[in-house]
């Protein structure tokens, strides 16, 4: 290095930040050492300030523009320093540029569920995210209390904490405000609204501004999520008589297109059964309103192998009572091949199980045997004509 260069080096004469990262807040000006001459051209660019720092106390502070640094735009460090009538001589003294630019999409969420009393779910958990944006207010105070001596200053080293107050306000404001679970979509500008009052004047304790704070999604636990899905399918179903004889008729339909595979026989019998139930579910559907104050009857004795069931005439399916069936219902099994003579039977009064074709009432539906053709197979001439 020559001289010239060494004499030249030793005296800044232009002070400017020309970085554009925007999740730099403050970024100190690199001086190492050199003196800054008197006359020298600062130059502060739209969504900056420029702080100079005498031995750690905060001096002057510079909009965006252009300034040649004299007595006259130096009055703070002018008395600091002493120059009573203005300076000739380069001086030393710290630079930090700060970001006045508004910070955007900043992220924020709950790490742990937050518990809350809903009034018709009771006891829930929710968790929340959404986002927010900052900008630099006055930075003397962001400089004074988080830059401190640090050359760079992140956003990220910022948005740390300001995510923790806002978590913490967040849950404050949710469980004063005791909007039901159901209804907080309805209410995120509201409920965000509460949020923002309450921790913009502690953002401004750091010399920040918070221009925007939004309420994402508030999401319910997923057992929860479940719960509800299923009870509007069922909203969209409507009535649930209807659904669980679509669904038996289904399973009906599915067995009876199956009828020689390895459990054909088994499947048989489960269609039988799921008809048997479809028509419970429709007796009970239709008759529930009548029966509604009238006194229970007594309780039929198990089938066999299966459980005790009440009313009248009941059928025995694979060890499972089905009924009660009148007599019109009853025919109609008969007639559809469901119920037959050997299938067993119970109706109040009746001591056991008895097969169908036994049962007086019944006997008639089955009809006596068919009787075997004659022998030899052929056919009778007719008699001859009178």
């Amino acid at each position: 290095m020559g001289l010239w260069d060494k004499l030249k080096g030793e005296f800044i004469d232009i002070i400017e930040w020309t970085n554009d990262d925007r999740e730099t807040l403050a970024w100190r000006f690199e001086r190492y050492g050199n003196e800054i001459k008197n006359g020298a051209k600062l130059t502060v660019r739209p969504g900056q300030a420029a702080v100079f720092v005498n031995e750690g106390q905060i001096a002057d502070v510079f909009e965006p523009g252009m300034y040649e640094l004299t007595t006259a735009n130096l009055p703070i460090l002018a008395t600091l320093k002493g120059w009573k009538y203005g300076f000739e001589s380069p001086f030393k003294a710290e630079v930090i540029f700060v970001t006045t630019a508004q910070i955007v999409d900043r992220k924020w969420g709950t790490k742990n569920p937050v518990m809350l009393r809903d009034p018709e779910f009771g006891p829930i958990r929710l968790r929340a995210f959404g986002t927010y944006a900052i900008k630099v207010v006055d930075p003397s105070v962001f400089i004074t209390t988080l830059v401190g001596t640090d050359g760079v200053f992140e956003a990220q080293d910022l948005t740390d904490q300001l995510r923790n107050i806002i978590v913490s306000r967040f849950t404050d404001k949710l469980g004063e405000a005791k909007v039901p679970a159901l209804d907080l979509a309805s209410n995120y500008d509201e409920i965000a609204d509460l949020i923002h009052e309450k921790i913009e004047p502690e953002f401004q304790e750091y010399g920040v501004k918070l221009p925007k704070f939004l309420i994402e999604n508030i999401a319910l636990p997923p057992e929860v999520e479940e719960a509800l899905d299923k009870r509007s399918s069922m909203g969209i179903l409507g009535n649930m008589n209807q659904y669980t004889q679509f669904q038996a008729a289904n399973a009906m339909e599915a067995a009876a297109n199956n009828p020689g595979d390895a459990g054909g026989a088994m499947g048989g019998g489960m269609g039988m059964g799921m008809g048997f139930a479809m028509a419970n579910q429709m007796g009970n559907a239709m008759s529930g309103g009548m029966q509604g104050n009238q006194g229970q009857a007594a309780a039929p004795p198990p089938p066999p192998g299966g459980a005790p069931a009440n009313v009248s005439f009941h059928v025995s399916v694979n060890g499972q009572s089905y009924g009660p069936y009148d007599m019109n219902a009853f025919t109609q099994h008969v007639q559809a091949g469901q119920i037959t003579g050997e299938s067993m039977v119970w109706r109040q009064g009746m001591a056991n199980w008895q097969p169908a074709a036994q049962v007086a009432e019944l006997a008639n539906l089955f009809g006596p045997a068919t009787p075997p053709p004659p022998p030899g197979g052929g056919s009778v001439p007719p008699p001859p004509p009178m």
